[in-house]
């Protein structure tokens, strides 16, 4: 539980929520090989009937939605301000989102829409996502001021909300200095570039980023973790975490900086999908409850772990007490170390 007012939401998660139709693909019907352009390719017999393993529907997914759970998991009083369809896919996903513990009353229905909808082809223990994000009205709730969030959290949302949604969020975050700001950028909020979203990114207490889209935000060196923490923090936030896929994870307070190993695995990965927004959220979660950034750092690792031996998103995220068990059983060199 929260450790304060559990009437008061501890943290909002704002962005889009999507269903995950997974198609398990037979590891003989398809191959990936690196193209001339140096990609890593998925290629399947073309113009012909394919045989597959199974196919699994999930619902109420997606970078945002998967945090919001992440957090009701934790503990914490979790909302969610998002947008569905008015069709039979958009209300399982609010129950989804219910039946996680997630408060949905900011969801708002749109009629005459579909929700998103997403294939994700599942090969091997990697996925690809074929996504079409539905372009909705957004708009930005009126909260009462009971309704005002501790903390909010911003992810993946359409490009069709780059308009004003953002500059609504951004201004609503202005109005209310006493809510902190999370930030893990999707993909068309990495597109439109750290200029056209500097408002956030100043008003960020924590930014969450991979190491590539560190690069992509700062415009710095890859090679250089130091210079992209720098150049991050001059953007604003106070807080900068960057994961490193099987490297770990670099964070940086501006005043010390810790790089965190990966928690190990104990039994390959099923399937990685939600790796990141399990790290993230968890990370963030740690911190709203009143964690330290190492004690952060050292939770992050652990979800991650968890999610990648379930399939999708969300079935293995961890309530704190699974959390903290699988914490104290770490083997001696899972802590974070000054870089």
């Amino acid at each position: 539980m929260s450790n304060t007012d559990h009437n008061q939401i501890d943290v909002m998660s704002i962005g889009d929520v999507v269903t995950d139709a997974f198609i398990k693909l037979l590891d003989d019907q398809a191959h990936t090989y690196v193209d001339e352009h140096g990609m890593k390719t998925l290629a399947m017999q073309y113009g012909t009937k394919l045989p597959f393993d199974h196919a699994e529907v999930i619902d109420g997914v997606g970078n945002a939605a998967n945090a919001a759970v992440s957090f009701a998991r934790l503990g914490l009083h979790s909302s969610f301000a998002s947008n569905v369809g008015g069709d039979t896919a958009g209300r399982d996903m609010i129950a989804a989102l219910h039946k996680n513990g997630v408060d949905s009353r900011f969801v708002h229905i749109n009629p005459g829409k579909v929700s998103n909808y997403h294939y994700v082809l599942w090969y091997k223990e990697e996925r690809t996502i074929l996504i079409k994000h539905e372009e909705y009205d957004y708009q930005w709730p009126r909260f009462r001021a009971s309704d005002v969030p501790r903390w909010a959290y911003f992810s993946s949302i359409s490009k069709n909300a780059l308009d004003t949604y953002h500059d609504h969020v951004a201004e609503w975050l202005e109005d209310n200095p006493e809510v902190k700001f999370a930030f893990q950028p999707g993909t068309f909020q990495l597109e439109a570039g750290a200029e056209r979203l500097k408002a956030l990114y100043q008003r960020s207490e924590v930014l969450v980023l991979n190491r590539e889209e560190a690069v992509q935000v700062s415009g710095g060196d890859y090679h250089d973790v130091h210079g992209l923490l720098d150049k991050l923090h001059d953007l604003g936030p106070k807080i900068v975490c960057i994961t490193d896929g099987p490297d770990g994870a670099y964070a940086s307070d501006g005043n010390e900086r810790l790089k965190m190993p990966l928690y190990p695995d104990p039994a390959p990965p099923l399937e990685r999908t939600g790796a990141g927004d399990a790290f993230a959220s968890t990370f963030v979660a740690a911190l709203i409850k009143g964690n330290t950034l190492e004690g952060a750092l050292q939770w992050g690792p652990i979800n991650s772990m968890n999610v990648v031996q379930h399939v999708g998103a969300q079935a293995g995220l961890l309530t704190e007490k699974q959390l903290e068990e699988l914490l104290r059983s770490a083997p001696v060199g899972y802590k974070p170390e000054r870089f």
